[in-house]
């Protein structure tokens, strides 16, 4: 019976190893609630004055700020309007530099309604509402408002946009 019994022993240890290893949505939820509330208030200050210096950044060196304001990362991608826009940082970097030829002046301004979820000391989701403004080098102007999501993220010391999806409102029609 001894040797029934390691057998058992024996068969079950992968077992519950491979059960501790499950990261359930409860155990994410978790790892959120480990962030001290003074730690969680620091992470949520520290995105926003991210946030904040984005719309800066934007506004006073135009297009190509976003370069320094998008992740590096393989992960990084970007939507618009339900659509994949820019599935690796490579393909942000080329709009980028076309933006950089074709955009005179950008002024960026995020509503009111700036929300900051500290997810972990890393990596905090942002959403809010957007206006935008450009200039294109023949002077047409382009005026935009939408809805911004993104996850923001802690990367060789500063924060920036592991991902993002920008929304635009669409003007009612014009009833004739």
């Amino acid at each position: 019976m001894r040797v029934h019994h390691w057998i058992l022993l024996v068969a079950a240890i992968p077992l519950v190893g491979c059960a501790i290893g499950v990261d359930t949505g409860d155990r994410a939820e978790e790892k959120t609630q480990h962030l001290t509330p003074e730690r969680q208030a620091a992470v949520e200050d520290a995105v926003r004055r991210f946030a904040a210096s984005v719309a800066h950044d934007i506004t006073q060196e135009g297009p190509a700020a976003w370069r320094k304001e998008f992740s590096d990362s393989p992960s990084f991608f970007m939507a618009s309007e339900g659509k994949l826009v820019f599935p690796n940082r490579q393909s942000a970097a080329q709009a980028i530099d076309n933006l950089v030829r074709t955009v005179k002046q950008i002024e960026l301004s995020w509503g009111d309604d700036l929300r900051v979820d500290a997810l972990t000391e890393d990596f905090a989701q942002v959403a809010c509402s957007w206006h935008e403004v450009r200039v294109d080098t023949e002077g047409h102007r382009v005026d935009e408002r939408g809805f911004f999501t993104g996850l923001a993220q802690m990367q060789n010391g500063q924060w920036q946009f592991r991902n993002a999806h920008w929304s635009v409102v669409v003007p009612p029609a014009k009833v004739p």
